[in-house]
């Protein structure tokens, strides 16, 4: 079983940068998927069916688009949100269509399609030989067999659910929509053990270097709430620490840490870090938004450089924009339309939220 964990953290605002030439390429050669890289999973338009695969290759510093229907020559379908890799295999759940395509990660050539999904969104590894799906819609978290690529039972939380992290034999699974927990399941029994209550809805999740479990809660898109960030001792499931965003404007999303596990990083109005040791929430920006609509966040875990996607206005084609971890601009790609999670493919498998 593998062990997820992505990473984010403190702020300095950056207002010098330099940015380079940013070649887009598409429907060359496939040799440069096998190669390290971040995978960008371009949701497209609602029920447009327009949804594609980005894959941003390190040697060539070259963002390729359109690589799953260059590989297939189908499209991936519509609004594919996230991306996990288990083996020599990547699974990328396509939200609005119910079902997860599995491909070679290594040339996105399709090998089977996990289709009668409910609205998915995250997909985790809990062993060699099963899955669990988050669903937007479902009270369930849908189990899948990865010997059969078939569902083969669901788990009743009572709440739809969105995030999902697994730490030994446990999976917690953040109840998202109009919920304030985060459920606890034995990944053995498949039997939720326990659930913890937080802020209001919980959105994203990530594990620090000892362990403890961070969560970032919205508030609700209606802003009736305030958002909180709170860290839960995995060992005693108790909350540790509480942090409430100061207006109740503040709508972050997105947390993600650094590969030390020391440094958390999220999006509220530009992108915010801080240290898990902080005891007040940052109030400076590191990477301001500048005309930019920042979207989703990822945290390189080999160099912890940077990558933001722009979804520019929702409609028209977004960025990925690239920053050192200073905060300083590398330079920015043209993505697909509407450029959400950020999926790093490397010798050892990490994705983002």
């Amino acid at each position: 079983m593998q062990k997820a964990i992505s990473f984010f953290a403190l702020a300095l605002v950056v207002t010098s940068c330099v940015k380079e030439v940013n070649p887009v390429v598409d429907g060359l050669d496939k040799s440069y998927l096998s190669g390290q890289g971040v995978f960008v999973i371009n949701e497209g338009n609602f029920r447009a069916g327009n949804g594609s695969l980005s894959f941003f290759a390190y040697d060539s510093a070259k963002l390729y688009n359109n690589v799953f229907m260059e590989a297939n020559r189908r499209p991936l379908g519509d609004i594919p949100y996230s991306m996990g890799f288990f083996g020599g295999k990547a699974y990328i759940v396509v939200n609005n269509s119910g079902k997860i395509e599995v491909v070679n990660r290594n040339n996105m050539k399709s090998m089977a399609t996990i289709s009668g999904l409910d609205s998915p969104r995250y997909i985790a590894f809990v062993s060699d030989s099963k899955a669990y799906v988050t669903s937007l819609f479902s009270d369930s978290v849908t189990i899948i067999d990865l010997s059969s690529n078939a569902i083969s039972g669901y788990i009743n939380i009572k709440k739809t659910s969105e995030s999902i992290l697994t730490l030994y034999s446990t999976a917690y699974v953040a109840s998202w929509t109009g919920g304030n927990k985060i459920m606890v399941i034995n990944t053995a029994t498949d039997q939720v053990t326990d659930s913890i209550e937080v802020g209001y809805e919980p959105e994203s999740m990530v594990l620090d270097w000892n362990e403890t479990l961070w969560v970032l809660c919205n508030g609700g898109w209606q802003r009736e709430h305030f958002a909180e960030l709170i860290g839960i001792d995995t060992r005693t499931n108790e909350i540790v620490k509480r942090l409430r965003f100061p207006s109740i404007d503040d709508s972050p999303t997105c947390l993600q840490i650094d590969s030390d596990g020391r440094m958390l990083y999220f999006l509220n109005n530009g992108v915010r870090r801080m240290s898990i040791y902080d005891e007040s929430l940052p109030s400076q920006i590191l990477i301001p938004q500048l005309g930019h609509l920042f979207y989703k966040i990822g945290i390189n875990p080999f160099n912890n450089e940077i990558f933001v996607t722009d979804a520019v206005d929702y409609v028209s084609k977004g960025k990925l924009i690239r920053y050192r971890n200073s905060g300083a601009l590398i330079s920015e790609y043209e993505a697909g339309i509407i450029p959400g999670t950020i999926c790093f493919k490397e010798f050892t498998d990490s994705t983002t939220e």
